[in-house]
């Protein structure tokens, strides 16, 4: 009783605002968001219209077709033929006193027959105050419930958080990200997108908005583009052969880059990779960002993703530390192969046994679930710490005398994939020392970078760089 209550409130506050009226439109689990309006009382303030438009056929005549129903493209039209059509009808009359919306919603809610991906598109474009320019926020969300009343129900509490933030902390996103999942929890509800835009938004980087999520627990992953466009990782993965590459990429280095295009190389010969698009990606954990502190540097983090944005790179941030749930999230949201390129050290890391305390089956689970689906590791090689005039490949690495056979069986069995084809003068290249060179002003840090990296270190002051008199 205490959730419909507080919901109840929100729904109250926006209907008892003489600011807000518009159009609430909704596909796919009934009329969710629009009905905590009618129930708080006084919706005539609030609402100007609602509508459902079922039928595919009905949906296209309304909205112009569309190859996916349950898309970013179809909210998109929905948002903007429903708030246009606000100014066109309402503008004369109210423009003056009112700050018009269009609430949309467009999902697939379990099915009586069970069984399907219960996911949705949700968004609102609205004004903050009478005769303003647009602002918009849109989420993707997934509805873990296994009945479809109590997904529904999930569905018209975000809805109505989503719009009560929108109209009450719009000049505080974070804070409206918080408030999302008020009344519930993420064991009902994730959230893996989240995008603003408009006069309200201009100064948010939705970067920062995506890593708020996964700090939040509402999603396990968060993603963007070189472009800095958040992307729905369902979406962008769907059908793809995926290759990832996890690092600190503080800053990224030649090494990086030259390890992700020795294991593209090899990853193309992977006889389930013909006709499908390879995704190249990058990975930040959340473990790597927050590095032991309680926050993660925010300037640190946009320091890292504007550098691998500067080397064309899509980046992923995930809250798994262990690869076996990099490797099963990957894997429910593909049927391609995968692939994940990593150094020697990390190689040897996850066979480190402390690592997989918290798992009852330890070692041998994470590792009977990462190479179910015939995942494959790209190992590029290290120098010798004894000798540095030898390299230490995947071939000739030893780990501990107990998991030794453990090792040889991946090995014998195709797991894991040499790198021969690195380039040796880049082995003693390290992103730590790389580092340190950045904040003492040895130039040679430049030659271990890509160029487009080193530019950017240098015009944006990153990592304590301080520019020569001269420059």
């Amino acid at each position: 009783m205490q959730i419909v209550g507080d919901t109840h409130q929100k729904a109250l506050r926006i209907n008892l605002d003489p600011r807000w009226y518009g159009t609430v439109a909704e596909i796919g689990a009934g009329q969710e968001v629009a009905r905590w309006f009618f129930r708080a009382g006084g919706a005539a303030g609030t609402v100007a219209k609602t509508i459902s438009a079922y039928d595919m056929a009905v949906s296209d005549a309304v909205y112009g077709k569309s190859g996916r129903y349950v898309s970013m493209q179809r909210l998109q039209a929905m948002l903007d033929l429903e708030f246009q059509l606000n100014l066109e009808r309402l503008g004369d009359e109210r423009g003056d006193s009112n700050a018009f919306f269009a609430f949309a919603d467009t999902v697939v809610a379990r099915s009586y027959r069970g069984g399907n991906e219960c996911h949705g598109w949700m968004g609102v474009k609205f004004q903050a105050h009478p005769r303003d320019e647009a602002s918009q926020i849109i989420l993707h969300v997934r509805m873990l419930d296994a009945e479809a009343a109590l997904q529904q129900e999930a569905l018209g509490i975000v809805g109505l958080n989503l719009l009560h933030g929108a109209f009450f902390e719009h000049h505080e996103p974070e804070t409206l990200i918080e408030n999302l999942l008020d009344r519930l929890t993420t064991g009902r509800i994730e959230i893996d997108l989240i995008e603003f835009k408009g006069i309200e938004f201009r100064a948010v980087d939705n970067r920062l908005m995506a890593l708020k999520l996964v700090q939040l627990g509402l999603s396990g992953t968060a993603m963007f583009g070189p472009n800095r466009e958040v992307l729905q990782s369902s979406e962008v993965l769907r059908k793809k052969a995926v290759l990832v590459e996890r690092g600190s990429f503080r800053p990224p280095t030649v090494v990086n880059i030259d390890m992700l295009e020795c294991a593209a190389e090899k990853f193309a010969n992977h006889p389930a990779i013909e006709g499908r698009e390879m995704l190249r990606l990058t990975e930040l954990t959340m473990a790597n960002l927050l590095a032991g502190a309680a926050e993660v540097d925010r300037r640190d983090f946009i320091s890292r993703a504007d550098l691998l944005a500067a080397c064309g790179m899509t980046t992923i941030i995930s809250d798994y530390v262990n690869y076996h749930r990099l490797a099963a999230y990957i894997a429910w949201r593909t049927d391609g192969p995968i692939g994940f390129v990593m150094g020697v050290p990390s190689l040897i890391d996850i066979f480190d046994e402390k690592n997989y305390i918290e798992l009852q089956g330890g070692i041998l689970e994470s590792f009977g679930r990462m190479f179910k689906n015939d995942l494959k590791l790209y190992v590029y090689p290290m120098l010798d710490p004894d000798d540095s005039d030898k390299a230490i490949t995947v071939n000739s690495l030893k780990v501990g005398a107990e998991l030794q056979t453990l090792y040889d069986y991946l090995a014998n069995r195709g797991s894991f994939v040499d790198l021969d084809n690195y380039h040796q003068e880049y082995l003693p290249i390290l992103s730590r020392d790389v580092l340190k060179r950045i904040g003492a002003g040895d130039p040679v840090w430049q030659e271990q970078v890509p160029k487009e990296v080193a530019e950017m270190i240098k015009k944006r002051a990153f990592f304590h760089y301080q520019r020569p008199v001269e420059e």
